[in-house]
């Protein structure tokens, strides 16, 4: 098998793409929290006079307007085209499987409640993983079988 690829071998190629990987998923998740906050605005003052219309009813969407607001958010974004979220493309960073191939929707979504849940429960230990994991993976993304890359190396 050939592993020469024009300028360096697979391997230095498939580092130059791991390069400030984990920094820049830090980066992007924080990116991404305040635009899901921002998000969260609007929608809560909708929630606020639904809340008023139907007597106190509508109060209760808030508890589930940040989880929706997210999923929602990593599905029409991670799940698109591009396999990145707005804080993930100003890092130069995108999700992918393994196999090369493209992350749909449901995967993205599956992606985003893994980190939470794990996050739940091993705090910011999470990070911890990609020390040892093969690729700077997180836990979830061994889970998934996918890979965070750098799109510009």
């Amino acid at each position: 098998m050939n592993t020469t690829i024009e300028h360096g071998t697979l391997h230095e190629i498939e580092d130059a793409r791991l390069d400030g990987v984990r920094t820049r998923r830090v980066y992007a998740f924080l990116i991404d929290a305040a635009i899901v906050f921002l998000l969260s605005i609007p929608v809560s003052i909708v929630i606020f006079l639904l809340g008023i219309v139907t007597l106190g009813l509508g109060f209760f969407l808030y508890a589930i307007m940040f989880p929706v607001l997210a999923i929602t958010y990593v599905a029409y974004t991670m799940g698109s085209e591009d396999q990145a979220t707005v804080g993930m493309k100003a890092n130069d960073i995108y999700l992918s499987r393994l196999d090369g191939g493209r992350i749909d929707p449901v995967t993205a979504i599956v992606h985003s409640v893994l980190f939470w849940a794990g996050n739940a429960v091993l705090t910011p230990l999470v990070l911890l993983v990609t020390l040892f994991s093969d690729r700077k993976r997180t836990l979830h993304d061994l889970l998934l079988g996918t890979i965070v890359l750098r799109r510009s190396r």
